[in-house]
């Protein structure tokens, strides 16, 4: 059995070589993890400023549904959608199973809640007079959205990166939805689960040191912005 450190050498050395396997699967964990923060982002942003901004009776329900949301485990939630859109299912004809559209499906819906919850902890702690202070001022409705949207920006900012981090980590909804075939929807942490399995923990190694510089530099990236 090879040594820890002649483990650590072969990963290394997966990463400065290049290897085709290892890079696919770190392009196909990005790729699909942007466009799911994305879609995530669009939908959940203006949902957690209208809960936020809104007074109806079912609010706090409705809060404590999104926070239960967030806590649902990725297999159960990769489970719904593999009914959904497997050949049995109502979106079967789509063929969608096994594939990266199925895996941003699965992802988006793991963001949304989210991206929803850090956007409603930001307007809670936004002042809420600036959307009547701009109404006095002149300014219509949408601009007073737009100048709170622009308050609390920072926290739609940590919103983006949380849901990002959440989706490029997760195994369960890749693996279910994805079906974890090379070259084509294997993403890092189901490449990871793999081939740890198989003792390839070299490869492994390579692609979980990998993921760790994708989610420092994310947050560094944060850490300046927050500071400009």
């Amino acid at each position: 059995m090879n040594s820890f450190g002649e483990i650590l050498r072969t990963a290394f050395s997966l990463i400065l070589s290049g290897d085709r396997d290892v890079f696919e699967a770190v392009w196909t964990s990005i790729s699909v993890a942007s466009c799911s923060t994305i879609f995530a982002t669009l939908m959940g942003v203006p949902i957690g400023l209208l809960v936020g901004l809104s007074q109806f009776s079912l609010k706090r329900v409705a809060i404590t549904l999104l926070n239960t949301l967030t806590a649902v485990p990725t297999v159960v939630i990769g489970l719904v959608i593999y009914g959904f859109i497997s050949r049995q299912g109502p979106f079967g004809g789509m063929e969608l199973l096994f594939t990266t559209k199925a895996i941003i499906i699965g992802e988006t819906v793991l963001a949304v809640p989210i991206v929803i919850g850090y956007t409603l902890s930001a307007v809670k702690g936004a002042d809420v007079r600036v959307i009547p202070t701009a109404l006095t001022l002149g300014a219509s409705r949408v601009q007073g959205l737009v100048q709170l949207t622009r308050e609390v920006r920072f926290g739609i900012m940590a919103a983006v990166i949380a849901g990002f981090s959440r989706v490029i980590s997760e195994v369960g909804v890749a693996m279910m939805l994805g079906g974890n075939v090379r070259g084509f929807t294997r993403t890092m942490t189901t490449a990871i689960a793999l081939e740890t399995s198989k003792g390839e923990f070299a490869f492994g190694i390579a692609l979980g040191i990998i993921l760790m510089a994708v989610a420092l530099v994310i947050n560094f990236a944060l850490n300046l912005v927050q500071k400009s």
